[in-house]
């Protein structure tokens, strides 16, 4: 198997694959054949630079064709892809480059400044430890560094093109980073079938038709852009749109309705901002929409449906497995429910946590880099693979509610992860994040609730000695050196401070008190 050359390759040579609306303005459609060719160019001169099969490429750029191209060159050729978001700063880059060790990255030009002072930072060993490498490199020598490239670079395109090679379905081909509970993020090692088991959510719940556009707004880097930005519209034939810009109201409704777009695929809380600050009109030619990543409230259901005639149609996904519940296609959406179990997937709720049958699900994951799964130098992989680990469940952590049905019901995190605008945000990143600055002494970050983006980060600060008092300028300067320190989408919206922070008598953090 090969998704580059059975998908794109395969699909005929003049049909529109990508819409692309640049930052400038500028617009262009990509035919299949075209990304064929350039990926496949591509792909030669990322293997001159080191990314053969098996090495880890990493990924900085935002909505655009290079991004694209460099995900589909890997794919090509077995590089292993690990796409970034732009919003990541240095301290957040460092830890992934010490993490997956890449051979190479791929970057956008106005991200230099950021890649460049995650590579100058010391190396943190134990992270690159955490890895599983038989060896660990030392990324601060310069032999030893990762080679950076930049787009836009035409000369990237000149090499020959690579064919594209055999492989297998267990065969590692992305990582993506999760937020849990406590420590850093943890690189989550999709396989090949990742890319093909999207088939099931292509035809089950996003719905789209050959020849439709599709616009998956989600930024690359994240999970759900891994999916359904272009791999899944193309599974049904479909082209997929490119906007690399900022999310505004007003100009998501206007391109929609410009480019004539027949799917779309937002968070919640877009669907609820555009609702609220811009004016809802008809819309032609859309015939459907989803969501994933948290839960619709009735209202906003209700503003949608009642202007376009549409429903928007939730489900359900996690980074490790995939998307695995939808609302069926031409089926009425239950406020509150995000779906049901999509075709051959087996889950179940137990004592109120969703479970998955991991052999069931096409898309689940090989396992977490540096536990189930070892990269080793040269290329070389160790899997212990947990997509066929038929005895156990797995537990999502994720609180669920279930009708007569059969129509599942997302009521919270059984663990202490924020879920912000769709956004999973780990409370260690946060509160890392405070304490590396001076006036902080120990901070704890939780939920609260929020109208707009279904919760908040909130963190509750104790100051240190040394005239420090809260202020709201403090808040401010609080606030911003979290956006620089990590992801702005991280930062604390609301900060609190107290004299202490309530906790166990073995000294853990009492977060049930403080979300209160």
């Amino acid at each position: 198997m090969n998704f580059a050359r059975d998908v794109v390759d395969a699909s005929p040579a003049r049909r529109r694959a990508l819409v692309e609306l640049a930052r400038d303005g500028a617009r262009h459609e990509w035919s299949f054949g075209e990304l064929a060719e350039r990926s496949a160019r591509l792909a030669g001169s990322l293997q001159r630079l080191g990314a053969g099969r098996g090495e880890v490429v990493m990924t900085l750029i935002g909505n655009r064709p290079e991004w694209v191209l460099g995900m589909l060159a890997c794919f090509r050729t077995g590089a292993v892809v690990l796409p970034c978001t732009e919003q990541l700063r240095a301290k957040d880059l460092r830890l992934r480059i010490d993490v997956a060790r890449p051979a190479l990255i791929l970057a956008d030009e106005r991200n230099r400044g950021e890649l460049e002072a995650a590579l100058d930072e010391p190396s943190a060993t134990a992270a690159a430890q955490a890895a599983g490498a038989g060896t660990t490199r030392a990324l601060g020598s310069a032999a030893s560094r990762p080679s950076v490239a930049y787009v836009p670079d035409e000369s990237l395109f000149a090499a020959e093109p690579v064919p594209a090679i055999e492989l297998d379905e267990r065969d590692p081909c992305l990582i993506t980073f999760t937020s849990g509970t406590a420590g850093e993020p943890k690189a989550v090692v999709h396989a090949q079938r990742y890319l093909t088991g999207q088939r099931v959510q292509a035809e089950h719940w996003l719905g789209a038709r050959a020849g439709e556009l599709v616009w998956c707004t989600a930024a690359s880097g994240w999970s759900k852009s891994a999916r359904n930005v272009f791999i899944a519209p193309w599974l049904s034939g479909a082209a997929a749109l490119l906007h690399d810009a900022r999310f505004e109201a007003h100009e998501r409704l206007e391109l929609l309705a410009r480019e004539r777009v027949n799917v779309l695929c937002m968070a919640p809380t877009e669907y609820r901002v555009i609702a609220k600050r811009a004016t809802l009109r008809p819309l032609a030619e859309l015939r459907g929409m989803v969501a994933a990543g948290e839960a619709l409230n009735p209202e906003v259901l209700h503003a949608w449906r009642e202007v376009t005639g549409l429903e928007i149609r939730d489900g359900y996904g996690q980074t490790e497995t995939g998307q695995t519940t939808g609302t069926p296609l031409n089926a009425r959406a239950r406020p509150g429910s995000m779906g049901r179990a999509l075709p051959g997937m087996r889950l179940s709720v137990r004592d109120g946590e969703l479970t998955v049958d991991p052999a069931s699900v096409p898309t689940f994951f090989l396992g977490y880099l540096g536990e189930r799964v070892a990269h080793e130098p040269g290329g070389a992989w160790r899997i212990e693979d947990r997509g066929s680990d038929r005895a156990a469940p797995w537990h999502t952590g994720d609180r669920v509610g279930e009708d007569e049905d059969g129509w599942l019901y997302f009521e919270g995190r059984a663990d202490d992860v924020i879920v912000s605008a769709g956004y999973r945000i780990g409370p260690f990143e946060v509160e890392s994040a405070l304490v590396s600055h001076p006036a902080v002494a120990e901070a704890a970050a939780v939920a609260a609730p929020d109208e707009e983006r279904g919760a908040v980060v909130r963190a509750v600060v104790v100051l240190r000695d040394g005239g420090y008092v809260p202020s709201p300028e403090l808040v401010r300067e609080l606030q911003e050196h979290v956006k620089r320190e990590t992801a702005p989408y991280k930062y604390p919206r609301i900060i609190d401070f107290a004299a202490e922070l309530p906790k166990t008598a073995s000294g853990k953090v009492k977060r049930a008190q403080l979300r209160g």
